[in-house]
């Protein structure tokens, strides 16, 4: 299976404008996630897709691969659909990264791939962590998932979900939703042709289009969120986790 990693980045955030371009330590945003896609074994390649022709030269100059999108879409994953369909005929299944998730793992890449080759009849695949802690729970921003016995999503949602009647019960292990997406290739060309459904719209989360359109959607476990860069306060944050990890380190003798 031919796998491409595609990274949507816009430069017109509200809360960030410019996020991609940000600099942390020596490296810009999208640097940083672009290196850790082209890590993954299964990346046959890894691309970006942006509205932007700033993104597109920043790329081509640390010597990554991007391509212009209109600058009408409604949200990434269209914008990952028309690299797809313009750029990349040979490929038969996508990775979709978050151009704002400077902590993403090759191996949660690898996995969200292989659950594509293990579930023939998933159209798309995805990742979940433990959740821990009642504050994430209650969090709107972190998205749960329930999913069935074969690991298949049955609700996301941003209410703590399932709700836990008997206190009995209450050992219950809660997932969040980790923001990555594999797609076949057929079906995420189909899916962004799709009305919008009122799940959809209630939640404002557009992997439930897939359910409400009946499509299977297979999850994954990894043991390591993603952290999201949203907000100036996001980013001094991650700045900060970079420093705390570089003064662990050993120093090398």
């Amino acid at each position: 299976m031919k796998v491409a990693v595609v990274i949507p980045a816009r430069y017109a955030s509200t809360r960030l404008p410019g996020k991609p371009l940000l600099k942390i330590g020596p490296k810009l945003l999208i640097q940083r996630v672009y290196e850790h896609a082209k890590e993954a074994q299964c990346a046959h390649a890894v691309v970006v897709a942006t509205d932007d022709t700033r993104i597109v030269d920043a790329v081509k100059a640390f010597g990554g691969e991007a391509y212009m999108t209109r600058p009408d879409h409604a949200c990434g994953t269209d914008r990952v659909a028309q690299v797809v369909r313009e750029h990349l005929p040979q490929v038969d299944a996508v990775v979709n990264v978050q151009g704002d998730e400077p902590d993403v793992e090759a191996g949660q890449i690898d996995a969200v791939a292989a659950l594509l080759e293990e579930d023939r009849e998933a159209a798309m695949t995805t990742l979940a962590c433990v959740l821990r802690g009642q504050q994430a729970m209650e969090d709107p921003n972190q998205v749960k998932v329930v999913c069935d016995a074969r690991g298949r999503a049955l609700y996301f949602s941003r209410a703590p979900i399932p709700f836990v009647r008997d206190a009995a019960a209450r050992d219950w292990t809660f997932l969040g939703h980790v923001g990555i997406y594999g797609y076949r290739r057929d079906f995420l060309l189909e899916f962004t042709t799709l009305p919008q459904t009122p799940l959809e719209k209630k939640e404002r989360l557009e992997q439930l289009r897939a359910l409400e359109h009946g499509y299977v959607i297979r999850v994954g476990l990894t043991k390591k969120s993603l952290f999201g860069i949203d907000t100036p306060e996001d980013l001094e944050r991650f700045k900060a986790r970079l420093a705390r990890r570089s003064s662990a380190r050993p120093l090398k003798t």
